[in-house]
């Protein structure tokens, strides 16, 4: 590859112009191809500043690798709180269903180390324990010894 350039975009909103357009212009690349192509790529995190990868070559090809948002700025950004509680044992500020916590265990699945939904899931209750958020109205840590003990079991069937 010619060359890479590292950019935060935010997701399913990239456009030519800065940090993108500035870096990508002395390119042999598209720029709208790659403005597209990162779009497509990021349009599940709408809204949030997502790490991307561009490596390009002289003859103006090129790929992308998208980073994956923090795992909590995914939460805060699927419950919609600004931040987390001082004192997350005391005092929740939300409450996540479990589905939403399957959904940011399946978006945040590539940079964790579980291999299946189930265990992503109880990764990603771990960081709702520290932000002080509750699943299904109980505390993220007994929400962990539940999944273990099988409680859920039926959420997570269709693996």
């Amino acid at each position: 590859m010619a060359g890479t350039i590292e950019v935060l975009v935010p997701g399913g909103k990239a456009n030519p112009g800065p940090p993108l357009g500035p870096e990508l212009g002395p390119t042999p690349v598209d720029v709208q191809d790659v403005v597209n192509d990162i779009n497509d790529q990021t349009a599940a995190f709408d809204g949030m500043e997502v790490p991307v990868t561009v490596e390009y070559d002289d003859d103006g090809s090129f790929s992308i690798e998208v980073g994956v948002p923090p795992t909590a700025a995914l939460i805060k950004d699927e419950v919609g709180f600004d931040t987390g509680s001082g004192e997350p044992q005391k005092n929740f500020v939300a409450d996540m269903s479990i589905e939403q916590l399957k959904k940011v265990a399946e978006q945040k699945s590539s940079d964790l180390l579980s291999y299946d939904l189930k265990n992503a899931s109880k990764e990603v209750a771990g960081t709702c324990a520290s932000l002080g958020v509750t699943i299904e109205g109980e505390d993220a840590r007994t929400f962990k010894q539940r999944i273990d003990g099988g409680d859920f079991d039926d959420h997570f069937d269709d693996e």
